[in-house]
């Protein structure tokens, strides 16, 4: 084959690549806006720039070729006209396309720098998020410790909730203790008092026994002086009858031969006075035992009367004493009762607090763990958008490689200098 039906070819094909395969190129060109289609649209311009350039070079082969052709003589005028008016057609549809990618390829270097700038500020972005991602493990680490802090007041709160239970129990079994000890002293009280009841029966008792026992004492003198009297009367009574008696005998014995008689009145008045004074001995005996008897009940009596008195005054002294002591423990079991319902009231408004604290606490790290989680996908996604935009500036620079004065060369056969 010689060299013009080599520059047919790369015309034909230069043709065929602008014209019948526009429709491709149209596609690949309406799908620059995502990354990984950027990089089959920067190799489908890269096409098209080549397949111009070739047509450029074909049609300068043919203008070679169409300058040589009156030296041909195989070739037809009409044939060479037409094909003339083709080329041209070709070369002005050409600078149309050519015109349309270098305003595209333009509008992509606009894009690149955009995307460059863009890029600086995600990594801008990029690294205030990770310093933001840095600040919630510190905040964790706060979060820790003062949860740390949180739970180790909240095992002291524990203890001494621990120990003021073992308190509580503690006041209530001397509580119970104190309540018997109660429960006796008044059961003692009680007893106290029924024996103080029954000793001052006994009292009454022995009072008007003594009282009794005195009126049988006047009741005796009295009879004793009233015997004493009849005594006296009676020996008075005997003396008259024996004087009587003897001035009758010496009137009967001086009468009838004055016989003497004074001896038996003697005997008579020996006997009556015997009699008289063992009657007198006998009542004295009787009255003094009597007395003494009486006297010894009445010292029997005021003995238990005095004992009475002082066992009725030691009971009344000790029901005293059991009563302020019953007072001060009641007063004092009061006061443990308001204590341990102060403790008991205390303890759980502590308890609810510090179950309120760890539940924000948790609520808290909750919304730190989704906040973190939520932190993590957002950097994933960057990292996901910074590969893709890696990507696409990768593909970018490979486009504005064939801006580079080294390249200018071999796009200056297809290029007017003034594009780039």
């Amino acid at each position: 084959m010689s060299f013009g039906s080599e520059h047919y070819l790369c015309t034909a094909s230069s043709y065929r690549k602008v014209f019948g395969d526009g429709s491709r190129l149209s596609s690949r060109l309406s799908g620059a806006g995502g990354a990984g289609s950027f990089r089959s649209q920067s190799l489908s311009r890269c096409n098209v720039a080549s397949s111009a350039a070739c047509s450029s070079a074909s049609s300068l082969g043919l203008g070679l070729a169409y300058r040589r052709s009156p030296a041909s003589d195989g070739l037809d005028l009409s044939q060479a006209a037409a094909r003339t008016n083709e080329y041209k057609i070709i070369r002005t549809n050409e600078k149309e396309q050519l015109q349309g990618l270098n305003d595209r390829f333009a509008v992509f270097i606009e894009k690149v720098h955009q995307l460059e700038t863009q890029n600086r500020a995600l990594e801008a972005e990029l690294a205030a998020l990770r310093q933001r991602h840095a600040e919630p493990s510190r905040v964790g680490e706060l979060f820790q410790r003062e949860l740390r802090e949180l739970r180790a007041q909240l095992e002291e709160a524990s203890s001494a909730r621990a120990q003021a239970l073992l308190e509580r129990d503690g006041l209530a079994e001397e509580v119970q203790r104190l309540r018997a000890r109660c429960e006796e002293e008044s059961r003692g009280r009680e007893g106290a008092e029924r024996a103080l009841k029954a000793q001052q029966r006994d009292v009454d008792g022995a009072t008007l026994a003594r009282l009794d026992l005195e009126k049988k004492v006047e009741s005796l003198l009295d009879e004793l002086a009233f015997v004493r009297q009849v005594h006296d009367e009676e020996v008075a009574e005997l003396l008259a009858t024996l004087q009587a008696s003897s001035q009758a005998a010496a009137e009967v014995d001086v009468a009838v031969a004055k016989p003497d008689l004074s001896s038996a009145l003697r005997e008579i008045r020996a006997q009556y006075e015997s009699l008289a004074a063992k009657n007198l001995q006998s009542a004295e005996e009787w009255y003094k035992s009597k007395f003494a008897n009486l006297n010894e009940q009445a010292a029997r009596s005021t003995e238990a009367i005095r004992a009475s008195r002082e066992e009725i005054h030691e009971y009344r002294r000790q029901l005293q004493a059991r009563t302020i002591e019953i007072e001060g423990l009641r007063g004092a079991n009061e006061s443990l009762e308001r204590q341990i319902l102060e403790l008991e009231e205390r303890h759980s408004a502590e308890v609810a607090s510090y179950q309120d604290n760890i539940g924000q606490l948790e609520n808290d790290l909750r919304n730190t763990k989704s906040e973190m989680a939520r932190h993590l996908r957002e950097y994933q996604d960057l990292l996901n958008v910074k590969m893709a935009l890696d990507i696409e500036i990768a593909a970018y620079r490979y486009v504005k490689e064939y801006a580079h004065p080294s390249r200018s060369h071999h796009l200056g056969q297809c290029y007017p200098k003034k594009w780039f």
